[in-house]
């Protein structure tokens, strides 16, 4: 893309974004953004004309129009529109950066009013509006309720209490104009759209596919443009960018992008061992977990200038570990250390720069959403928290390591009290700091929560500057977000008053439903949403619908258990909600009604594609209806979104193999019941059995990887590999392995399969004896021979009892191995399984059966017996010298079984026939 601005003003874009001083001479407005200016900035002339707050007369068209739809975007989009074609040419690139600074002043505004504080210098309600309708109340409510509305995205709504929401609005409308797409456009156009977007969407009640596209557009737009930027720049990008994929689920992309702007910022860090103690009475110093991490560049702390934290006051727990001063503080020296922290001492790091603190906070939720939610998890995230912690050096860096390290204790029964109160503390802050409007005359709306602690006083809190320095970096919730989160935290320790007082100051009444449910109290939460609902005293609706109202309605689904609910609030959401398609598809499928659940399933998916719980159900149903590449193309897409799924790999591994029945024609008919927005794929006409076996043995792979305590997934995993031509022995051997590990226990020797068994003791067999010079089995040489050799020694003999096809296969794997005694001795074995079994004589098959392996005992008796050891102590002697005797002996104890039942027939003429044989 051209770049038609002056060289000086493009940098000057690129230092807002990395927050270097940015000169006044260059750009005035992006130095207003920058130092957190916002009243000059919007109260200035140039700023006014561009959104239409200068217009007095209220006949104008605009303002009409205005006062008539409340389409406040509408009448912005129109105004910059008309300003834009009055620009002249050469005047039109420095127009355009000052209409950028005019939505990124909106967006930081809002961020200021609802996230960081301290309060705003004006009245954005009054200041972005025409003058000649500010002043007129019921107008000002009326846009107000419909700025909310118009935040609406896929039938998620907005906070309906939100601050200002009007700047949020106007932040929209300026950065996703057509005209800050141009060539002459700023640079830095396209990534404030991606903040400005990215807001929105985490400040609706879901996630939303709209927002989504919007989003990872902006990304791919920026990508190119960051490549010939600062360090700084780009790891500000990839920590953006992990942001975005950590909220959307792909945890795996954040975490590398978080490790690409390590290397980018110089942070080097390591999670590793120290030693210390932790408690107060602890006597012997043990290995502690600890971050030690630093910066590239030498970081200031600025100790003063903090959120306050509360010390936790345990009668056995220490504030923090105490490392001994010694050379235990300093870990061991190792090769996975880097060098820049071999000397660092662990009780003494220096401070971090705030980005690199705000990569491992980032670091910490990566963790959380990739473990399970157990204490690990947690003492593994706690150092990171405490790292940062450890020294101040930005105030939302600091706020968002508070909430941290609140999240992390709030489950230990020693720390959940600093952990709720904390966590209090931070509420209050917030509340205190974003609250009202701070004018030259009056500080207004003051009517707030009494705070925990006293309120930092003029020069103790943190300039409008430094808190939005790194806001665009550090997933900081809401006031509104934290106050649900401390409803929450006081709901799992028992506090539902407090929470629901919480819920109900809030005016979040779906919560003050689920509540009022979640404690079997289903008729006041009915109650409840039925209020928001409909009008007092009728069963008539609302006009119009509150904001909330398909939520409201899928709640009350849920509590009634009512589909109609679910349909309305699909239709109250104009076809958007997609949690209300969902809800209907649980509801289907309960029913065992599976082509209408696929059917919503395929609706919901149309409006939030990355719901991989959706996509996941979605294949089952078409594994119920027999659309085996329906079922693989929903299965695939559930493990994109989700490879932590071991029951979708799995499930896609059972489609695949059954998508090998189905002929081309077949194929091309079950496509059509994929969503829209799927690219066409070349569907084969003769389907490959063998890929799709192999395929599935990938899926089952990757399955058995995520869950290895499910014999199921072991089990189709032994099936496949062995089914393959060629079988995967590797696999089978591997499979075989775990699958008795898990089984053992309750099945015993019918844990292993004697079919797969045989396969694999004959392709070792084989494969040495089809070699030009057969070796048989060398011990010392790694390879599947000497996995299956162990398999079987380790694994199988211990476990078997009555199967003699197993003691067979041992008995050919030790003759193979140039062991006849060891081998001999297994075909005893597995006679005597059978000779002992009960009623052995009673029935003909189980006659004939011991009849058999009667014979074959003798077989292995004439043919091992007088073969020389070649192995163990008696080595060179006859494997058994009275074989002839023992032979007999066998024979005969078998006749005199069945004398008085089978006497006379085929099997006993064949036992004499072979009694005879031995008397020679």
């Amino acid at each position: 893309m051209a770049d038609i601005g002056s060289p000086n003003t493009n940098a000057a874009e690129w230092l807002l974004i990395t927050g270097n001083d940015v000169s006044s001479e260059i750009s005035h407005d992006l130095a207003l953004v920058q130092d957190g200016s916002f009243k000059e900035l919007f109260e200035s002339t140039n700023t006014r004309q561009a959104i239409g707050a200068d217009i007095l007369d209220s006949t104008n068209l605009a303002v009409k129009k205005l006062q008539a739809d409340l389409d406040y975007a509408s009448f912005v989009e129109e105004c910059i529109t008309a300003q834009h074609s009055a620009v002249s040419s050469p005047e039109r690139s420095q127009w355009l950066l000052q209409l950028m600074c005019i939505g990124v002043g909106a967006l930081r505004s809002f961020l200021q009013s609802n996230v960081t504080g301290p309060p705003l210098l004006y009245n954005p309600d009054k200041a972005l509006i025409s003058e000649c309708l500010a002043d007129d109340t019921d107008f000002m409510q009326s846009l107000l309720k419909a700025s909310i509305l118009s935040l609406r995205v896929d039938g998620e709504s907005a906070y309906h209490l939100a601050a200002h929401p009007i700047l949020l609005v106007l932040a929209k409308t300026v950065l996703n104009s057509s005209l800050l797409t141009g060539v002459d456009s700023p640079q830095t156009a396209s990534w404030w759209r991606l903040r400005v977007n990215f807001l929105h969407q985490r400040i609706l009640s879901e996630k939303t596919g709209s927002l989504y596209k919007s989003i990872t557009a902006d990304i791919r737009d920026i990508s190119p443009r960051i490549m010939g930027q600062s360090g700084i720049a780009q790891a500000m990008f990839l920590v953006e960018r992990a942001m975005v994929d950590s909220y959307f689920g792909n945890d795996a992309a954040a975490l590398k992008e978080l490790e690409n702007a390590a290397a980018l910022t110089g942070l080097k860090y390591a999670l590793t061992g120290v030693i210390g103690k932790r408690t107060k009475f602890q006597q012997h110093e043990t290995s502690q977990l600890v971050v030690l991490a630093k910066s590239a560049e030498p970081t200031e702390g600025i100790e003063g200038m903090k959120p306050k934290t509360l010390d936790l006051n345990d009668d056995t727990l220490l504030e923090s570990i105490s490392f001994t001063q010694s050379h235990s503080t300093t870990p061991k020296e190792s090769t996975s250390l880097p060098v820049e922290l071999t000397g660092l001492e662990a009780g003494d790091q220096p401070p971090l720069h705030p980005l690199d603190a705000t990569i491992l906070l980032l670091i910490t939720e990566t963790i959380k959403n990739t473990n399970p939610e157990d204490g690990i998890t947690r003492e593994q995230m706690m150092p990171y928290a405490e790292r940062v912690l450890s020294h101040s050096t930005n105030w939302e860096v600091y706020t968002l390591s508070l909430l941290v390290r609140s999240r992390i204790e709030g489950s230990r029964a020693r720390t959940v009290e600093r952990s709720v109160l904390q966590l209090q503390v931070v509420v209050d802050q917030v509340i205190a700091e974003t609250t009202g409007i701070r004018t030259d005359e009056v500080d207004t709306d003051k009517s707030i929560a009494p705070s925990f602690l006293p309120q930092p006083k003029e020069g103790e809190s943190a300039s409008i500057r430094e808190r939005l320095l790194y806001i665009h970096q550090l997933p900081i919730p809401t006031r509104w977000e934290l106050q649900m989160e401390l409803a929450s935290r006081w709901a799992s320790i028992g506090g539902l008053r407090t929470a629901l007082e919480i819920y109900e100051r809030l005016e979040m009444w779906p919560e003050v439903a689920l509540c009022w449910a979640a404690t079997e109290q289903e008729e006041k939460a009915r109650n409840i949403i039925w209020d928001q609902l409909f009008e007092p005293g009728t069963d008539q609706e609302r006009t119009p619908p509150p904001p909330q109202a398909p939520r409201l309605w899928c709640i009350l689904g849920d509590i009634d258990e009512n589909p109609a609910h679910y349909e309305k609030a699909w239709t109250v959401s104009s076809s958007r909600y997609a949690r209300a398609k969902r809800s209907l598809g649980r509801h289907y499928i309960a029913n065992k009604d599976f082509n209408k659940a696929a059917e919503v399933y395929s609706d919901s998916l149309r409006i939030y594609p990355l719901h991989g719980q959706s996509w996941f159900a979605l294949g089952c149903c078409n594994l119920e209806l027999g659309a085996w590449e329906g079922a693989v193309q929903a299965f695939r897409r559930a493990v994109n979104i989700d490879d932590t799924d071991a029951e979708a790999w799995s499930n896609l591994a059972t489609a695949l193999l059954r998508r090998g029945v189905a002929t081309g024609k077949e194929m091309l008919q079950q496509r059509q019941i994929l969503l829209d927005d799927e690219e066409d794929e070349e569907v084969p006409t003769v389907v490959d059995p063998q890929k799709n076996r192999k395929d599935a043995l990938r899926a089952l792979r990757k399955a058995c990887q995520l869950k290895r305590d499910s014999w199921r997934i072991w089990d189709n995993y032994l099936t496949v590999a062995a089914s393959i031509d060629p079988p995967e022995f590797q696999d089978i051997v591997t499979a075989m392995k775990n699958l008795i590990e898990l089984r053992k226990g309750t099945k015993g020797e019918l844990a292993v399969d004697a079919d797969i068994l045989d396969l694999l003791v004959n392709y070792i067999i084989m494969e040495d004896l089809n070699k030009e010079k057969p070796t048989g089995y060398d011990p010392s040489k790694p390879g599947i021979q000497k996995y299956v050799v162990e398999l079987v020694e380790k694994d199988i003999i211990p476990i078997i009892t009555t199967n003699p096809r197993l003691w067979k296969t041992v008995a050919k794997l030790d003759l193979w191995r140039k062991k006849p005694k060891a081998a001999l001795e297994t075909h005893e074995k597995a006679w005597r399984a059978v000779n002992t079994r009960p009623g052995i004589t009673d029935a003909t098959e189980e006659w004939n059966e011991l009849v058999d392996i009667t014979i074959e005992l003798v077989d292995a008796y004439e043919s091992l017996g007088q073969m020389e050891r070649t192995d163990g102590l008696g080595s060179g002697e006859i494997v058994a010298k009275d074989w002839r005797f023992k032979a007999r002996l066998a024979v005969k104890g078998v006749m005199g079984r069945g004398k008085n039942n089978w006497e006379d027939t085929a099997g006993w003429e064949r036992l004499k026939e072979c009694l005879e044989g031995l008397k020679a």
